[in-house]
């Protein structure tokens, strides 16, 4: 009677195969991320265009313009929506989540919105790459400011 039982060389081959495939899987290449079952970005589900403080626009309220700072913004991660500000009185806002892995943006300072998952930084003006890893920009969201309050258009 011959039984067959994997020797401790192909045991080991399988292990090392296994766990280069998770790694790869874990950080994969940028744009294509999808973190705990979230669309990724750029994949046709966000509105775009730039923000605007001109009449119309009555979507829905993401945030009271008092909250945003000049320079700086707002991350609001239930909507998962960046709004900010670059200069006074322009409003603008992005998908908050990162275009490299599909992490939620943890926060906004110094002119640029970080992602403390890998590191990447994107501008307030525009959303646009200051620092990869991530090689695309933020998706804008189109909004207005109307009565006090930053809309989606």
């Amino acid at each position: 009677m011959n039984t067959a039982f994997p020797t401790r060389r192909t045991v080991l081959a399988a292990a090392g195969t296994t766990s280069a495939a998770l790694a790869l899987a874990a950080c994969g290449s940028s744009g294509g991320g999808d973190a705990g079952g979230e669309k990724s970005p750029g994949s046709g589900d966000q509105p775009t265009g730039e923000g605007t403080s001109e009449p119309g626009g009555g979507g829905a309220e993401l945030v009271s313009a008092s909250e945003v700072p000049e320079g700086g913004g707002t991350i609001l991660k239930e909507e998962k929506v960046v709004v900010t500000q670059p200069s006074a009185g322009e409003y603008k806002a992005f998908s908050a989540v990162c275009t490299h892995q599909g992490c939620v943006v943890s926060s906004v300072a110094d002119g640029s919105i970080n992602c403390a998952c890998h590191g990447s930084r994107f501008a307030v003006a525009d959303g646009s790459v200051q620092q990869g890893p991530a090689t695309q920009p933020l998706p804008a969201v189109k909004v207005s400011v109307r009565g006090g309050s930053v809309r989606r258009s």
